[in-house]
């Protein structure tokens, strides 16, 4: 048990779970952002599409509303209609998040491919403006290490 504490005190010490909650706090920001425009845009959009029908509205009713002896029973039903609602979000939140990524690496990529060119460039720059060390150069230091012994 002591190892597992350990293990743990060492987990949460390190950068990747502030890493993490960095994650988590942009990710609940997001998530207003989409569940926005998922609620008013694209809903009502697909809601026209189909004719106004509100997803959150369908259900399956098991036992109807009734009054008995002045006592109102509530309806007993299946609503699908919110589950739909929640995959539809899911699915619009899923590849927002996903466009999102593929643009952050595409920029992430072109980046590094830029900072490779130019780490290139710089290199061939230094290459060039070293002078070539010529025969004749060699055989000066050899002549001068053979005077020097």
């Amino acid at each position: 048990m002591k190892k597992f504490f350990e293990e743990f005190k060492e987990f949460i010490s390190k950068g990747n779970v502030i890493d993490m909650a960095v994650a988590v706090i942009i990710g609940n920001a997001f998530k207003a952002i989409i569940t926005a425009l998922v609620d008013n845009v694209i809903m009502p959009l697909i809601s026209l599409a189909v004719g106004g029908l509100n997803f959150t509205e369908w259900k399956w009713v098991l036992t109807p509303a009734t009054v008995v002896d002045g006592v109102e029973q509530a309806e007993v039903a299946v609503s699908y209609g919110i589950l739909l609602q929640a995959v539809i979000d899911f699915l619009i939140v899923a590849f927002c998040i996903f466009v999102a990524l593929k643009i952050l690496l595409a920029v992430q990529t072109k980046t590094k491919e830029l900072l490779v060119k130019k780490a290139e460039e710089e290199a061939v720059e230094e290459a060039a403006a070293e002078p070539a060390e010529t025969e004749m150069d060699v055989l000066r230091d050899i002549r001068e290490l053979l005077k020097s012994k």
